[in-house]
C-alpha cells in the first residue's frame, strides 16, 4: 500500500484545459453536445476586472466563443457539467452581470462547492465539510458521473431498501449513525466476544464502502440532488444491514464469510427487513472450479433469493494480454462481477480510464462493469488499523479518507442497485444485472476485456426498460461441457460440493505457527460441503444461532440499530480508538467464552497475519 501521487493543481488545471481541447493557437474543440454554431457570438468582452468568483454557467450549447472570451479576460473554465450544458469557472467578479447576457448564456451562479475544497466547519474535527464537487474522488462527482442524482431527483433514494455488507463491521460516525441507518445483524469476526469491539470497524475498510452504498450526513434531510456540501452516498435513503466477519486486522476465514451469507439469506425479512443487496468485497485466490466452490455457491443461493449480490473484481491487474485472475468469488458468472475506473476529475465518463490494479478477468470470466474505484473519498473510522497506519496520507478533511480498489467500485454498484430496486420492487436479480449492463457506457479508450459492458450509466438506467428473463437451474456442471452438451449458456449453478480448504487458496489463518488447513472451520469443526450445501439450498443452514455444529450467535437477534445519542463525538478520540487498543494480542484465550464459541483454542491471539493476504478485501491502497 502506497500513498498515490495527486497531481498538482496547476497540472489539474492544465489537464482540464487540454481535456477541453483549447489550443494555443486559440482553437477550440470542445466533446460533441458542448458546441453549437451561434453567430451573435463574439470572442472577448470589456472586462470590469475584480477577484475571480467561482461560478456555474449554464448554456444553450453555444460555449465555444464563451470559452474564448473568459480565457482573454484573465478568466479560466475549471470542469465540463454535460449534465446542466453547462461549465464549472472562475470568472472576475466584475464580469458576472456581462456574462450573464452573453449570447448563449441561460443563467450564471455562484458556485460554493469550488471555494469549498479544504475548509472545516467550525464545529471542528468529526464537522468538517464533505469534499468539494470537483474532487476527482468525491461523492458529489460520482454521484454526478454515474446518474445516481438522476434518480434523486425522480424521487429515488434507495428508501425502503436494505443492502447487507458483509466486512469488518460499521463504526458509527456522522453520515451512518442516524437512528435507523444500521441495522446490527451478528457478529461472526473474532472481536464478537468484547462489547468494546463487538459490531464496531476497527479495521477502517467496512466503514469507508458502507459510508459510498449509504452514507448521509446526518444534519442532511430532504432533497439532496443540488447538495454538494454535505456527504452523501449513492442511495441515501436505504438502510445497511451490517455482518462483522473481520477483525481489526481484516483477519477472517472463509467459513466466516460463507456463515454471514447463508445468515443474511435466512434472515432477509426479519423483523422489518428487506434486504434487496449483498454487497462482498472479499474474495480468495482459490483455483477450484466455482462451480464447485461452497463460497460461490452460497453467494449464488442468496442471488436465487432475490438478493442482488456485488463482488469485487480483485485488484491483480489485467495481466499479460488481460487475463488478471478474478477472486473465485468474482469468477461466477451468475453474480454482479465489478471492477474499478478512474473518473480523472470530469463529469464526463467518456474519458474515464481503468487503473492499473483492476483485475480484468480471462477469456472463460470477464467483469461485468466498472465503476468509480480510484482515490474515492468516503467516511473513516477514527482511531481503525486504517486510520492509524495510513492516517498521515489518506485522510482529508479529518473525517474522510481516500481509498482505492474495486471494493470501492463494487460499494458504488451496490448503491446504484438499491436505487434501481426502489423504482422497480419486482426486478429479479438477473434482471437488474442484465439492466446496469444493458445501459453501461462503453469506455472510449479502454478495451472491452477491461470493462465488460462498460460503466455503469444510472441516467440510462433510469429510462430504459427492464426486460424479463427466467434463470435456468444447472448444478455443479462444467459450464463448457454444459453448452456443448446442450447448448446451454450462463446458466449453471455452483454445487458447493468442493473443498472449504481449497476454496481459501492461500489466504489462510494461522494458529501457533500451523496455518489452518483441511476441510474444517474456525472453532477445527468438520466441513461436510455436501450436506452444508443441501441444508443451504433449503435455508436451514442456520438454526438458533447454531450453524455447522457450532453456537455462533445468540439465538435470537435484536437487529438492534445506532442511535444518535448514544456515539458522541468525545467517544471517538483517537486516543481511545489506537492501534494498539486493538491489537491481537489483547485477546486471550479467556476472553472467549465457551457457550458461545465452543473451541477457545482458536483465540484471536492465535491468529497471524503472516499468511494473510491484504488483497482478500479488495482495496488496492488507502492513499
Amino acid at each position: 500500500m502506497t500513498p498515490s501521487n495527486e497531481p498538482s493543481p496547476s497540472m489539474k488545471r492544465m489537464s482540464l484545459t487540454a481535456r477541453l481541447g483549447v489550443l494555443a493557437t486559440g482553437v477550440l474543440a470542445v466533446a460533441a453536445g458542448m458546441i453549437a454554431t451561434h453567430p451573435a457570438t463574439v470572442d472577448t468582452f470589456p472586462s470590469n476586472g475584480g477577484e475571480l468568483q467561482a461560478v456555474i454557467i449554464q448554456t444553450d450549447g453555444d460555449s465555444a466563443a464563451l470559452v474564448r472570451a473568459i480565457d482573454a479576460n484573465g478568466g479560466r473554465i475549471e470542469r465540463e457539467l454535460p449534465i446542466i450544458n453547462g461549465m464549472q469557472a472562475y470568472v472576475p467578479s466584475g464580469d458576472i452581470a456581462t456574462l450573464r447576457a452573453y449570447p448563449g448564456v441561460l443563467a450564471v451562479t455562484p458556485d460554493l462547492s469550488l471555494e469549498s475544497l479544504g475548509k472545516k466547519d467550525k464545529g471542528g474535527s468529526g464537522t468538517s465539510t464533505a469534499p468539494a464537487t470537483f474532487d476527482a474522488g468525491s461523492m458529489a462527482l460520482i454521484t454526478q458521473s454515474t446518474g445516481a442524482r438522476d434518480y434523486w431527483n425522480s424521487g429515488y433514494t434507495g428508501k425502503g431498501v436494505d443492502v447487507a455488507i458483509i466486512d469488518t463491521g460499521i463504526a458509527p460516525v456522522n453520515g451512518l449513525s442516524a437512528p435507523g441507518k444500521v441495522v446490527l445483524g451478528p457478529d461472526l469476526s473474532f472481536e464478537s466476544q468484547s462489547k468494546k469491539t463487538r459490531y464496531l470497524d476497527t479495521n477502517g475498510h467496512g466503514t469507508h464502502l458502507s459510508g459510498i452504498i449509504a452514507g448521509r450526513d446526518d444534519s442532511v434531510s430532504g432533497k439532496y440532488q443540488n447538495n454538494t456540501t454535505d456527504f452523501i452516498g449513492m442511495a441515501p435513503d436505504s438502510r445497511l444491514v451490517s455482518v462483522k466477519v473481520g477483525d481489526s486486522y481484516g483477519h477472517a476465514d472463509v467459513s466466516q464469510v460463507i456463515a454471514a451469507i447463508d445468515w443474511v439469506v435466512q434472515h432477509k425479512n426479519d423483523n422489518g427487513l428487506n434486504v434487496r443487496v449483498l454487497n462482498i468485497a472479499f474474495g480468495t485466490n482459490s483455483k477450484m472450479a466455482w462451480w464447485h466452490d461452497p463460497l460461490v455457491q452460497a453467494a449464488e443461493v442468496a442471488w436465487r433469493n432475490g438478493i442482488f449480490v456485488v463482488v469485487s473484481a480483485g485488484n491483480d491487474g489485467e495481466g499479460p494480454k488481460f487475463t488478471g485472475a478474478l477472486s473465485n468469488l468474482a469468477k461466477s458468472p451468475n453474480l454482479m462481477t465489478v471492477g474499478a475506473t478512474d473518473t480523472v476529475g470530469t463529469l464526463r465518463q467518456s474519458d474515464d480510464c481503468i487503473p492499473s490494479f483492476s483485475s480484468s478477468g480471462d477469456f472463460l470470466r470477464r467483469v461485468d462493469v466498472v465503476a468509480p474505484g480510484k482515490s474515492v473519498i468516503s467516511l473513516k473510522a477514527p482511531g481503525s488499523f486504517a486510520d492509524e497506519s495510513f492516517g498521515a496520507t489518506a485522510t482529508y478533511n479529518d473525517r474522510f479518507f481516500r481509498g482505492s480498489g474495486t471494493s470501492q467500485a463494487a460499494a458504488v454498484v451496490s448503491g446504484a442497485a438499491a436505487l434501481v430496486i426502489q423504482q422497480h420492487p419486482d426486478i429479479s436479480p438477473t434482471d437488474l444485472k442484465n439492466l446496469l449492463r444493458g445501459t453501461a457506457t462503453q469506455l472510449d479508450n479502454e478495451k472491452p476485456e477491461a470493462q465488460g459492458a462498460g460503466q455503469i450509466n444510472l441516467a440510462s438506467a433510469r429510462t430504459a426498460t427492464v426486460s424479463k428473463t427466467i434463470d435456468i437451474y444447472i448444478g455443479g456442471l462444467d459450464p463448457l461441457r454444459t453448452f456443448y452438451e446442450t447448448g446451454i449458456s450462463g446458466k449453471v449453478w455452483s454445487d458447493g460440493r468442493g473443498s472449504i480448504d481449497e476454496a481459501r487458496g492461500t489466504h489462510r489463518l494461522v494458529h501457533k505457527g500451523v496455518e489452518l488447513r483441511g476441510d474444517i472451520d474456525i472453532f477445527a469443526a468438520p466441513y461436510d460441503s455436501t450436506a452444508t450445501a443441501v441444508a443451504r439450498e433449503q435455508a436451514s443452514s442456520w438454526s438458533s444461532g447454531w450453524w455447522n455444529g457450532n453456537k455462533w450467535t445468540a439465538s435470537s437477534w435484536s437487529a438492534s440499530s445506532w442511535s444518535a445519542s448514544s456515539w458522541s463525538a468525545s467517544s471517538w478520540s483517537a486516543s481511545s480508538w489506537s492501534a494498539s487498543s486493538w491489537s491481537a494480542s489483547s485477546w486471550s484465550a479467556s476472553s472467549w467464552s465457551a457457550s458461545s464459541w465452543s473451541a477457545s483454542s482458536w483465540s484471536a491471539s492465535s491468529w497471524s497475519a503472516s499468511s494473510w493476504s491484504a488483497s482478500s478485501w479488495s482495496s488496492a491502497a488507502w492513499e
